[in-house]
């Protein structure tokens, strides 16, 4: 992975999926990156995730896309349902090219790290702990990747951006495929104050969540029996999903953004990039679509300028204000399916069934 003939260097803080797309997209474009992890050795935990047209797009110009799939992918029924089973608004597979890729986070994160090993000029160094910009002063400019608890931001910030949204979050993937309807739809049921969403990975395996509201920092406890008691008498697939998934395999973990309005992503030779510029919910299944986007913006910027803080200039104010509405719109639909008032619920969705509102959301 090193061995590069450019006179430029990028030192790419955090080796998650945001930081592994930098490095190949500035790689592409004729920078020598250096990439710090913290961790003894590259992986990535996690569930399922998504990838919208934009974001597939950038990781086929960088060759990633055909380490995913074999050029097939599931046409399924999506929408939205309340617990009982009953539709309150569909998108039919026929939408399939509007919709995502469904991934899981580590394949993803492995084919991105195979298509590193092909490249010159990128170098991963395991086991590093970046404790300071004093530390980084070797490069002409630093990239923090380094998600949602970023060291690098709070140094610069000096305050506390992250902010619970008020619920956790309970992910799985099916240890093998399911047959019947978990293979041909997906969506999303919402109830009470508790929303649950599944779909078919590219392997033919299911992801699924489950949200509900409770107090932050109650993580502990056995996952797999509080999300069977929260959603295990709803409608199929949802029993069946989480009957097909290893109680171990089980993650938890309270969800959380950064507060508004974000703070510039550019600071001198110093670009924010992913989690730690602008981390959202989860709702819209967009944050690792959004680290991919600021890879592809940011590596476009300074490979069109000839100055590093006009290019990351040009970088903030292309992508913090579209994060910006990204993080607005998904705390709304957090929000809104989060809500656990019997009442308001019952009005929330005759409003959704009503006016198909929920097919805008899932074809965002």
């Amino acid at each position: 992975m090193s061995g590069s003939t450019s006179s430029r260097s990028a030192l790419v803080v955090g080796a998650g999926i945001g930081g592994l797309t930098t490095a190949l997209a500035l790689s592409r474009v004729g920078w020598q990156v250096t990439v710090l992890e913290r961790a003894p050795e590259l992986g990535e935990v996690g569930a399922g995730l998504s990838i919208w047209p934009r974001a597939w797009k950038i990781l086929a110009d960088l060759g990633v896309a055909d380490r995913l799939v074999d050029g097939t992918r599931p046409a399924i029924q999506a929408g939205l349902r309340r617990p009982d089973g009953r539709w309150l608004a569909k998108v039919g597979a026929d939408a399939a090219e509007r919709t995502p890729v469904m991934v899981h986070r580590a394949r993803l994160h492995e084919a991105l790290v195979s298509e590193l090993e092909t490249r010159d000029g990128i170098e991963v160094r395991t086991g590093v702990t970046v404790t300071s910009l004093a530390d980084l002063d070797d490069a002409d400019v630093v990239v923090a990747a380094d998600g949602i608890r970023s060291t690098i931001r709070n140094e610069l910030h000096q305050r506390e951006d992250v902010r619970y949204a008020g619920y956790t979050a309970y992910r799985g993937v099916t240890a093998e495929p399911v047959p019947g309807d978990a293979s041909t739809t997906g969506g999303e049921t919402w109830g009470t104050g508790v929303r649950v969403g599944y779909a078919p990975l590219v392997d033919g395996r299911t992801y699924w969540f489950v949200t509900a509201n409770r107090p932050a920092g109650e993580t502990g406890g056995d996952h797999h029996a509080d999300v069977t008691a929260l959603v295990g008498d709803w409608h199929e697939p949802i029993p069946q999903l989480l009957a097909a998934t290893p109680p171990s395999a089980v993650l938890r973990g309270d969800i959380c953004d950064l507060r508004l309005p974000l703070k510039r992503f550019d600071h001198g030779r110093v670009a924010l990039l992913g989690d730690a510029a602008h981390a959202t919910t989860p709702n819209l299944g967009q944050g690792a679509c959004a680290a991919i986007e600021d890879a592809a913006v940011l590596a476009a910027q300074l490979a069109g300028h000839a100055r590093v803080e006009s290019a990351l200039v040009a970088y903030d104010r292309t992508r913090r204000p579209a994060t910006s509405r990204l993080i607005r719109a998904s705390r709304l639909v957090g929000v809104i399916g989060q809500v656990d008032n019997a009442p308001v619920v019952a009005v929330r969705d005759a409003g959704l069934a009503g006016l198909g509102a929920i097919a805008g959301l899932l074809s965002r």
